[in-house]
């Protein structure tokens, strides 16, 4: 009897067994296999590269390793302008200078004390500066604290440094200028800088940096922005038209506060991230 010969398949041939690999065939592009170039690995792992290895940021981005090219330019540009308009007033004030003749023109125009300017200017005073300053710091350091916060006390403590560094820069301005006051107030010197007007924009300022993170409305944020910015204001006019300060005084202290808070926020923002 002949053996009838097993018919041998063809490609369309349905095999009844799962498909077996043929010896030798790479594996090494097999998408999810181990080792392969695939970044979607089977075991879970992170690919072995350092863009894959690399955490991405708060927006997604992935981070980039420090330092971020062009970041201390833009950081000295941006704390340089304030202290060289600073240094500008400071020095038409030392010397004379032609700048002091249209402040006191401007000065002329606005004087005119009256309740109203007088009840501004007392916002820049210290003991209603400082409480508002200590109450956010307070709330601060509570919030933190209960959503457990890493280094929940640094925001609060960063924020009282500004507000001790007004007088220690400020009286000895004060002494090196030796700027007399307006007609309107008694005979005597040491009026430049104003000292209410830096008290009340790093208070204030201060204040608002450590409430800001923990509003979540923006319209809330906004708003407490626009008013910090009228607060200060208020005060500044209200110690022009009483006639306490002569206007370059004021801007003077705008821009030395306006260094100080901008450090601060540089020092909160890079907490936060971290």
């Amino acid at each position: 009897m002949r053996d009838t010969p097993r018919p041998q398949g063809t490609v369309g041939d349905a095999r009844p067994g799962p498909p077996q690999l043929r010896p030798g065939r790479a594996l090494a592009h097999t998408t999810g296999a181990s080792g392969s170039g695939s970044p979607h690995r089977s075991d879970s792992r992170p690919p072995q590269t350092p863009r894959g290895g690399r955490r991405s940021d708060l927006i997604g981005r992935l981070g980039t390793t420090p330092p971020v090219p062009g970041r201390p330019a833009f950081l000295i540009f941006l704390l340089g302008i304030p202290a060289l308009l600073f240094a500008l007033i400071t020095w038409q004030v030392v010397e004379d200078g032609p700048l002091l003749r249209v402040d006191e023109r401007v000065s002329h125009a606005l004087i005119h004390p009256d309740r109203p300017s007088a009840g501004l200017s007392d916002l820049g005073n210290i003991t209603v500066a400082v409480p508002v300053l200590l109450a956010a710091i307070l709330y601060s350091a509570w919030r933190a604290r209960r959503t457990g916060t890493d280094r929940w006390w640094l925001p609060p403590t960063a924020a009282a440094v500004p507000m001790a560094l007004v007088p220690a820069l400020i009286v000895p301005l004060k002494e090196l200028t030796d700027r007399p006051g307006t007609p309107v107030v008694p005979p005597a010197t040491g009026y430049f800088p104003s000292g209410h007007t830096a008290t009340a924009a790093v208070a204030y300022g201060a204040a608002t940096l450590l409430v800001l993170p923990w509003l979540r409305s923006s319209r809330t944020r906004r708003t407490l922005v626009i008013g910090y910015g009228l607060l200060v204001l208020g005060v500044s006019f209200g110690l022009v038209r009483h006639g306490w300060h002569w206007p370059l005084d004021v801007v003077a202290s705008w821009f030395l506060s306006l260094d100080l808070l901008l450090v601060l926020w540089l020092f909160l923002a890079r907490h936060s991230r971290r």
